[in-house]
């Protein structure tokens, strides 16, 4: 059963962001920082768009995840599919009108964030200024077309957003739905507390399930000393990262 959330204010306990600049986002660098740690766009994995703890396969595989790599140091590669493939090259055209357009941009690799003994992570697609910064979604035809007509960020998108935010402790943050051939949606999203709220607790709960997974995986290895240790051999894939 799903928990509600209380949506408590964030925390004092909260340190300021670290930006990492000079990462390139995709590289070995940029890949160890974001090794193991909880990020914006997993979010949705972990809490509901109604802001209610999730309880499913999906969040329970993805603690396991987060305790692997913290465990084993290592983020195994995933498939890259053509969406993808085309989103990284929309990024790029998306960031370019924008710059065009609206602002200028600086590209930064990583963002991280102290929370009450754990650490975030976010990798924003560019920040403006001292106070904004922008998320780009490349999207089929016919969702560029609902977002229009409807004026407003998909709902599927905020988790990753407010995280975003409270990560950098930016004011404002421009959503970019871009689609080639069709206009180029900008819309201002500010920092929502509530929903802020409900992150931080769901992120201190997750911490508190990884804690528990790790420490279990140790006692049963204490329990089994016979078994082997193995050695990892790398395949040459093409990786993908969520940022």
């Amino acid at each position: 059963m799903s928990t509600v959330l209380q949506h408590q204010q964030p925390p004092v306990a909260m340190g300021s962001p670290i930006y990492h600049h000079k990462i390139c986002q995709g590289t070995d660098e940029w890949l160890g920082l974001r090794t193991g740690l909880i990020t914006a766009s997993e979010m949705k994995l972990l809490l509901t768009p109604t802001l209610k703890a999730a309880n499913n396969d999906k969040s329970r595989t993805h603690l396991y995840e987060l305790a692997a790599q913290r465990i084993s140091n290592y983020t195994e590669p995933s498939f890259v599919s053509e969406d993808m493939m085309r989103g990284w090259s929309d990024e790029v055209l998306a960031r370019q009108a924008y710059a065009e357009n609206y602002a200028p941009v600086e590209e930064c690799g990583f963002v991280t964030r102290r929370l009450d003994g754990c650490t975030l992570g976010y990798s924003p697609d560019a920040l403006v200024g001292n106070d904004g910064l922008i998320e780009c979604k490349s999207r089929r035809q016919k969702y560029q077309i609902r977002t229009i007509c409807d004026a407003v960020v998909p709902e599927e998108y905020m988790l990753q957003i407010q995280t975003g935010l409270l990560v950098t402790q930016r004011n404002w943050l421009d959503f970019i739905s871009y689609c080639g051939g069709l206009p180029m949606v900008v819309l201002r999203v500010y920092p929502d507390q509530k929903m802020q709220g409900a992150i931080i607790e769901t992120i201190q709960r997750a911490e508190d399930e990884i804690s528990k997974l790790i420490w279990s995986y140790d006692k049963t290895l204490e329990k089994h000393p016979t078994w082997p240790t193995t050695e990892r051999i790398i395949e040459k894939e093409m990786p993908s990262w969520a940022v």
